[in-house]
């Protein structure tokens, strides 16, 4: 019974990471493409596969509770990182389950490293575009430049958004 519930966690959280990885292209795309509607569904979509995703790893982590109580094993710490409960747990299964599992268990990180990587370079781009805006900003309407503080005394940076350019000069 633990095989096949940890197999059918393993292999929904693989299918959802895929779906995130695809999600993640066409945010970078909408991104790109200046699409913004379709950036904010896309976001939305990645959002509600973060939250099942979540619903899984906590349904998995209860499934290692109940493999601790199972089996009584004494070296299964709660200290123990993900890895190590989930090697802890395949490490008594039959050898083709062991296998299959870690499998699984190995193309999910991969994907999770796939999706880490796009979520990084999408991350610099954005500050990229971001720096280079200031930077033009701050060169074209000098008169800007100088530091605005709050009543508090704190930084005040400038507020982008209620600031219309015409697209040709």
């Amino acid at each position: 019974m633990i095989y096949e519930k940890c197999k059918d966690i393993l292999l929904q959280e693989f299918e959802l990471i895929q779906n995130a990885v695809v999600l993640q292209e066409k945010i970078r795309l909408a991104v790109t493409e200046r699409q913004w509607t379709v950036f904010e569904e896309n976001l939305s979509a990645m959002n509600a596969a973060e939250n099942q995703l979540e619903n899984l790893e906590n349904e998995r982590q209860k499934l290692f509770e109940v493999f601790q109580t199972l089996t009584h094993q004494q070296g299964f710490s709660q200290n123990l990182d993900e890895k190590g409960r989930f090697l802890t747990l395949v490490g008594i299964l039959p050898e083709n389950q062991r296998d299959d599992l870690t499998s699984i268990y190995r193309s999910l990180k991969q994907e999770s490293i796939k999706l880490k990587i796009a979520n990084e370079a999408l991350l610099s781009h954005v500050n990229i575009i971001k720096s280079t805006l200031r930077d033009f900003i701050d060169l074209a309407f000098v008169e800007r430049g100088g530091k605005m503080y709050t009543k508090n005394g704190s930084h005040f940076s400038h507020d982008m958004r209620s600031m219309v350019l015409n697209q040709s000069f």
